[in-house]
């Protein structure tokens, strides 16, 4: 919106700033940011009197858990709220990868919440069928990747790009759609599942999403991809603005959610954001770079399907509880160490990530 007070500037005012992506995005950054700031304790009030006794907790889960009972949970509508305060205010508004990553956060966070309101009103730890969850989220996944095809250049439409391997593109004609639902429906609970410890899933989230918006911005410019040899997508700079106000609404909520937790995510939060992250991954071009961000999404899913199907095949177990995490959890590590350790790898996957830009 504030993108059209540059039609104001004669070329060398503060008019002409609001032509700049790393401006608006800065500009996203700390609106979103002083949104949480301001919002984030009376929306906590508005959950305790609603939800009363809060998220329910798993009995089968760690025993440090109940100490959490009561904690109010949907703290995702803080950081949703924020996005789309400073998305609209700082992007332009007739790009359409920024509606494309609006239409699946939102999307995705409205299946959250209508989970989470009925685990609040229910008191049980179920929600939703997992199958309704499932089919819609396919749904809304199915029409962001025919939306992409849609928008992206002729040459790159359908096309899968391999990183390090610059030059190749693998056409996967019809199968793209399919791929794209597989790879924002994965990123979308592959968060979800690792959103089970105070400040566990929204940091790694930031991260990836400063380091999805930094590839966006590169291969939004000619001249960046030139450089780094990389495919050409016009247009996905813009997303810059979008990641810089997920960081700025996530580290809001983490004002609230670090431990202990004054209110939890919520799958109002994590379903919304890792939906999001597969859309950005789509809409770039960068599918296989979010396996490498997000690797720490990708190892928590995995602990689960490993954990499920090796126990159905032999009634063991691999890991003494899944989500990962919670093996640590039963291992004796405390909350605090498991978070921080986990963060630290959640950096070290992104340096990684960033680094296939050049890498060849």
């Amino acid at each position: 919106m504030l993108y059209w007070l540059e039609r104001l500037s004669d070329g060398g005012d503060i008019f002409n700033l609001f032509r700049y992506i790393t401006f608006r995005a800065g500009g996203a950054f700390f609106t979103a940011l002083i949104f949480g700031f301001i919002f984030g304790q009376p929306l906590i009030n508005l959950l305790r009197r609603k939800q009363k006794k809060g998220q329910p907790i798993r009995d089968d889960g760690p025993q440090t858990h109940f100490a959490k009972a009561g904690t109010p949970t949907m703290g995702g509508l803080l950081i949703l709220s924020a996005m789309l305060v400073a998305t609209l205010l700082w992007a332009r508004l007739d790009n359409p990868y920024v509606w494309i990553v609006l239409f699946v956060t939102f999307a995705f966070g409205l299946i959250g919440f209508a989970d989470d309101y009925a685990k609040v009103t229910k008191q049980n730890t179920k929600g939703v069928s997992s199958r309704v969850r499932f089919a819609i989220g396919l749904l809304i996944a199915a029409l962001a990747g025919a939306a992409a095809a849609w928008v992206h250049p002729a040459d790159l439409t359908n096309q899968l790009a391999v990183p390090v391997f610059k030059n190749l593109l693998i056409n996967l004609g019809i199968f793209f759609v399919p791929f794209a639902m597989i790879v924002i429906v994965g990123a979308a609970n592959a968060v979800n599942l690792t959103d089970g410890l105070d400040g566990l899933a929204v940091m790694p989230v930031m991260i990836a999403a400063g380091t999805l918006g930094v590839i966006a911005y590169a291969v939004g410019r000619v001249d960046f991809t030139q450089y780094l040899e990389v495919h050409y997508v016009p247009g996905t700079s813009e997303i810059l603005i979008f990641c810089a106000a997920l960081i700025g609404g996530g580290l809001g909520f983490l004002w609230y959610n670090a431990p202990p937790a004054a209110v939890f995510m919520g799958d109002t939060g994590s379903l919304a954001l890792g939906g999001a992250l597969g859309a950005i991954a789509v809409v770039t071009k960068h599918e296989i770079v979010l396996a490498i961000v997000g690797g720490l999404f990708v190892v928590e899913a995995l602990s689960v399907i490993i954990q499920v199907a090796y126990f159905k095949r032999t009634g063991r177990r691999v890991f003494l509880m899944a989500p990962i995490h919670h093996h640590f959890e039963k291992k004796g590590w405390a909350e605090p160490q498991i978070v921080i350790r986990f963060w630290i790898i959640s950096l070290i996957l992104a340096l990684i990530g960033l680094a296939t830009l050049k890498l060849r």
